[in-house]
């Protein structure tokens, strides 16, 4: 397997490589550029490059700006600042008229580890997703995550994509590619959906493996697009297998878990069992360690597949 690298990696490198080719995005920063890794445009394209310092409203609000000049500006800083602490400007300044801004933080989830609960943010997922205008998108390794970045300077409007600071292995090649409301169906099954995002798609394709030594057959899909939600690949999973696992390295309201609750409550009742955060937050620890400690980990999916069979 290809080396480990956090989908975070991907988003200055990416930049650089949409600004090469014409394209005008620009990232405005929070003092943050180093971690975020927008420095690497800095250094390509510096008069593409905006620190507004420790100013996360500021930063929301100038590239509300830059949007106007024609420019397709992403934001950066750590998520729990760049979606929580700007929450008022994404909603009445970018999504509110629409602007072609892209909200583009990193650090998302518990798998920022040693930082603790005060920097895992693990409700970005939701507060993005409930806003009008707002697409979200949510890749799970590095090239997903430049899959994603180009994707979002593609797509008209405000769009979230999500990224973290772990490294994480690699489940897509190169030749990634994303789709506006679209998911990719990784692994075929037909005893319970594994429905997952982000970092959690490694976990949900070790737990199917995990399984299939138990006789289990689990279909994967990588619901990379939390909004607009793939509702046909979804419902058409569902219909074969009849019972569903969510999956996600964030709170279990409002992110993916509730997405697929909401569609499965409307249009195809079935059994669903939902993977994440449950209604708490993260603390200090290691990477993997956390994982096992909040249930988000391999294990935790493949036992959460066996309740939602045993339920139909």
């Amino acid at each position: 397997m290809a080396d480990k690298k956090a989908t975070r990696a991907a988003f200055g490198e990416t930049l650089v490589e949409l600004a090469d080719a014409g394209i005008p995005v620009c990232a405005v920063e929070a003092d943050l550029s180093g971690s975020t890794t927008t420095n690497k445009l800095k250094a390509a394209h510096p008069e593409r490059f905006f620190n507004v310092g420790i100013a996360e409203q500021n930063m929301v609000a100038v590239a509300g700006g830059l949007s106007l000049t024609g420019q397709i500006p992403f934001t950066g800083s750590f998520a729990v600042f760049g979606t929580g602490r700007v929450y008022d400007q994404i909603r009445n300044t970018v999504c509110y008229a629409n602007l072609n801004v892209k909200i583009a933080p990193t650090h998302a989830g518990v798998s920022v580890g040693p930082d603790g609960g005060t920097h895992q943010m693990v409700e970005d997922i939701a507060l993005m997703r409930v806003l009008p205008n707002m697409k979200v998108l949510v890749p799970a390794d590095f090239n997903s995550a430049k899959a994603a970045i180009r994707l979002a300077a593609q797509t008209p409007g405000p769009v979230y994509v999500r990224m973290g600071r772990a490294s994480v292995p690699q489940v897509y090649g190169e030749d990634a590619e994303m789709t506006l409301g679209g998911s990719r169906i990784l692994r075929e099954g037909s005893d319970v959906s594994i429905i997952a995002c982000g970092i959690e798609i490694d976990q949900a394709l070790k737990a199917a493996d995990i399984l299939a030594q138990q006789g289990v057959s689990a279909q994967v899909i990588d619901a990379y697009c939390v909004k607009p939600l793939d509702e046909e690949t979804v419902l058409c999973s569902v219909a074969k297998t009849g019972c569903v696992v969510t999956a996600e390295e964030h709170s279990i309201i409002g992110g993916l878990g509730g997405a697929v609750a909401e569609l499965l409550a409307e249009k195809a009742p079935a059994p669903l069992e939902r993977i994440g955060m449950k209604d708490c937050f993260g603390t200090s620890g290691e990477f993997d360690d956390l994982m096992a400690e909040f249930g988000l980990d391999a294990s935790s999916i493949a036992q959460a597949a066996l309740r939602a069979i045993a339920r139909k």
